[in-house]
């Protein structure tokens, strides 16, 4: 059976924000929420958001579009995406990121269990 569900309105309802851990964050006041929406298989699907401000992550492998929001990720061991509504984006496990978020983001990913 085909399923889907709209990132902009039914995650409202799942997300709630948190501080992120002092030790990855690098701006205080930092926030982030997540949900996970769906599976099938080995594919997770979710929403992510991220407030105003910069931190740090060691990524899994997934697959990402934003769907709201700008900024920048960059990675240590190489590259750097725009963020922007529209913005596809790849992570390889195990990548360490810098996540500098000037607009509220909100993205929609995709990983392999």
């Amino acid at each position: 059976m085909i399923r889907g569900f709209n990132a902009n309105t039914i995650a409202d309802k799942k997300l709630r924000h948190a501080p992120i851990n002092p030790k990855l964050a690098l701006t205080d006041g930092v926030t982030s929420a997540v949900a996970a929406m769906d599976t099938e298989g080995d594919m997770e699907v979710g929403v992510w958001e991220h407030s105003v401000g910069n931190s740090t992550d060691i990524e899994v492998e997934e697959v990402f579009i934003v769907i709201s929001g700008k900024g920048t990720v960059t990675c240590d061991q190489g590259g750097v995406i725009e963020l922007s509504p529209g913005t596809v984006g790849i992570l390889p496990s195990g990548s360490r990121t810098t996540w500098s978020i000037t607009e509220p983001l909100r993205k929609v990913w995709v990983t392999l269990a």
